[in-house]
């Protein structure tokens, strides 16, 4: 994979968002167009992702990392976006985080060395995907997830039939009872360690987890549900150190999503007898959100005393298109476009039609239904009253995930929402 073809592609109207009848453009040209969006110069639809508060973003979380010793290895599922992968790096990132082998040739070709892949890797395909990665790019790293025997098997197997291919390197997974992946015991994880660092297919570099599945933002409950994993985490590092286990003088420890990443820190510089690099993987930190992740953030900031923390970068602008009725204005916008899946989009702005002038959107507006192409807007009030077919709404949104897999590209706009760059995603 060419790394201009993911880095600076060509955008055309057959992204949604970008202006109807325009040539096609490199991505890295957009920015240079003069376009604003309060001014009418692109489609609604249209998320956004505003340029200072991201920076803002990618400076905080480096800084929580660096800070306490660790690494960031962002997830890059979040946006999938080869141009923030870059800002992520450049930021100081150790590497990515990706879930998928797909997703890790995307990262690849846009220039990271060290991947890890959250998941786990045994599909022919993949081990071939995996294997031919790092034979084109020499020095990169790839290493994913192991949770079972099965899956060593068919790996075993594969390298069987691929015996010139060097040894995968692989983490082993801790998980929790009734959650996703992950070995649940700690004889289950000492004895697949066993197998792992027995086996010449694979070398065992560290141990993973992941803390987020059943966060609430309540922290009493969160350190109940984070700590025995956590618990099991260390438990099993240092176990896998002491019988010599890890195949490596520099063991990887990982954990952290972006809800309670704060109460995995102390895990992660667990001290064993050789050198420990601990890595968070936060991924939606990039932009952040309005709502699922601004309530996390709110409890990790009064568990850290980190001040406001993260900011939320990401919004999604509409048209009203329709006043039906008192109290209900009809938005040009919809499930195709803003995620749904972790509460409704957030009413943030309103901006009088043929007007650059931001209001603030009054507290008690409400999206209550998304449709395919409609979103329902209530209010009460003068305000709400006084919104006219043509105005403009600005929407912050909960869970970053499912609002960029919606779209293909996104400016970067200043405080004035003028268009200063652009992303594009490869879902």
């Amino acid at each position: 994979m060419q790394a201009s073809r993911f880095l600076d592609p060509l955008v055309d109207d057959s992204f949604k968002g970008f202006p109807h009848h325009c040539e096609p453009l490199p991505c890295s040209s957009i920015g240079q167009q003069c376009w604003n969006v309060l001014a009418g110069d692109l489609p609604l639809p249209l998320a956004v992702i505003r340029r200072e508060v991201m920076q803002h973003n990618l400076a905080w979380m480096q800084n929580f990392a660096d800070e306490r010793g660790l690494g960031l290895a962002p997830h890059g599922k979040t946006s999938m976006s080869p141009q923030l992968f870059r800002h992520q790096l450049q930021a100081g990132a150790w590497g990515m985080t990706f879930a998928s082998v797909k997703q890790a040739c995307i990262g690849v070709a846009a220039g990271i060395q060290a991947c890890l892949i959250a998941n786990q890797v045994f599909a022919d395909l993949d081990l071939q995907g995996v294997d031919e990665l790092k034979r084109d790019h020499p020095g990169l790293r790839v290493i994913f997830w192991m949770d079972s025997v099965a899956q060593l098997m068919l790996i075993e197997d594969w390298r069987q039939r691929h015996p010139a291919a060097p040894a995968f390197e692989v983490l082993l997974e801790i998980g929790v009872l009734g959650g996703r992946t992950g070995c649940r015991t700690l004889e289950q994880a000492l004895t697949l360690a066993e197998w792992l660092h027995d086996s010449a297919a694979v070398q065992l570099m560290g141990v993973a987890c992941y803390e987020g599945l059943a966060a609430t933002g309540d922290t009493v409950q969160d350190i109940a549900y984070a700590q025995p994993l956590m618990d099991l985490f260390q438990t099993v590092a240092r176990a896998c150190d002491a019988q010599n286990l890890f195949d490596s003088d520099e063991v990887l420890l990982t954990a952290g999503g972006s809800a309670i990443f704060d109460l995995v820190v102390t895990a992660l510089k667990t001290q064993l007898s050789r050198q420990v690099t601990g890595l968070l993987r936060s991924g939606c930190y990039i932009t952040h959100d309005q709502g699922t992740y601004k309530r996390m953030m709110h409890a990790v900031a009064q568990r850290t005393g980190c001040g406001s923390g993260l900011e939320a970068a990401l919004e999604v602008w509409a048209h009203v298109q329709s006043c039906p009725e008192p109290g209900l204005a009809i938005l040009a916008v919809g499930r195709r476009d803003v995620s749904f899946d972790r509460d409704l989009p957030i009413p943030l702005w309103v901006c009088p039609r043929a007007s650059r002038e931001l209001q603030a959107a009054p507290p008690d507006w409400r999206v209550t239904k998304l449709y395919d192409q409609h979103a329902y807007l209530h209010g009460t009030g003068p305000a709400h009253a006084a919104l006219q077919v043509g105005d403009r709404i600005g929407l912050g949104i909960s869970h970053p995930c499912t609002t960029f897999d919606k779209w293909r590209w996104m400016p970067l706009v200043d405080e004035q929402y003028n268009v200063v760059d652009a992303i594009t995603t490869y879902f």
